[in-house]
């Protein structure tokens, strides 16, 4: 397994300490599963990529969602049940707090998305949060699961192009571009 990485493009919006290659380095370090396994990185991308999407019609806060799609399964101890791997993320997010670039109201919406993602959020919830959540329930069927749309928070989320488009590419565990263009993964 061969891990490179370098510093992600810089894109707009993007905060001076926000992602970067080492905090990417620390997280995957760290990672106690198979990278390429279920819970691995190319999910985490997928995650990212549904996040996006999403964003672009919820108005979610997409700084937020590019780290949830990183932290949020990589305290995971197991790819069969692991109630507190969300919590456990939440806490990694908090000890992190002056490495990532986001104020104190956004780092707050991260850190509920990481803790709330393993069971689930308020319906009062912000919508930034809401959307981090759909984005990992989007690509569920990895594991043989067909997605809920009455599970699923946000309207954008329950589009049925949006649910075609995330299936397909979750069913047959597509590796985005991003892992190497914006990522520089090479493994």
């Amino acid at each position: 397994m061969q891990r490179i990485l370098r510093h992600a493009p810089a894109r707009a919006g993007r905060e001076e300490r926000g992602l970067n290659a080492e905090l990417l380095r620390l997280i995957l370090d760290r990672y106690r599963l198979d990278l390429h396994g279920i819970h691995g990185i190319a999910h985490w991308a997928r995650v990212l990529e549904n996040g996006r999407r999403l964003a672009a019609v919820t108005g979610a806060d997409g700084a937020v969602i590019e780290f949830f799609a990183l932290f949020h399964d990589s305290c995971r101890n197991g790819d069969g049940q692991d109630p507190g791997h969300g919590p456990r993320a939440a806490e990694l997010v908090e000890s992190l707090r002056g490495r990532i670039g986001l104020d104190d109201a956004r780092l707050s919406h991260l850190v509920e998305a990481c803790r709330c993602h393993t069971f689930g959020a308020a319906g009062s919830a912000h919508i930034t949060v809401l959307t981090c959540l759909d984005s990992d329930r989007l690509d569920i069927p990895r594991v043989g699961i067909q997605i809920k749309p009455w599970l699923l928070s946000t309207e954008a989320a329950r589009a049925p192009d949006i649910i075609a488009w995330a299936t397909e590419r979750a069913e047959r565990r597509a590796f985005p571009a991003l892992l190497a263009e914006e990522w520089g993964w090479k493994g």
